[in-house]
């Protein structure tokens, strides 16, 4: 192998690796987002992890995390807006890297 050849695999398998920690991140992001959506609701420990369970499938409906957003919107009414959502799931994609790289 060449040392161009080399080059390439080392940034395919970086490339690769970025974008499961990625899948990861969001996936737990969506999940502490169903936990802070539960604990509005009401809900409690099995009910808040079966909750939380199925935002994490709603961001399987369609690319980008718009279908996310439409969840927890519905499901929460006039208890938090979009918007609230969308901060709020910036500031647990943060979390949820920080918690990722601890765990590493």
């Amino acid at each position: 192998m060449s040392t161009f050849d080399d080059r390439e695999n080392a940034f395919e398998n970086k490339y690769a690796h970025d974008e499961e920690m990625k899948f990861k991140a969001e996936a737990r992001r969506n999940k502490l987002l169903g936990l802070w959506a539960a604990e509005i609701l009401g809900k409690t420990g099995a009910d808040a992890d079966a909750y939380a369970k199925e935002v994490v499938l709603s961001d399987f409906e369609e690319a980008g995390h718009e279908d996310v957003v439409r969840k927890v919107a519905g499901d929460l009414g006039d208890m938090a807006d979009a918007d609230t959502i969308r901060s709020k799931m910036d500031e647990l994609l943060r979390v949820a890297q920080e918690q990722l790289m601890k765990e590493s």
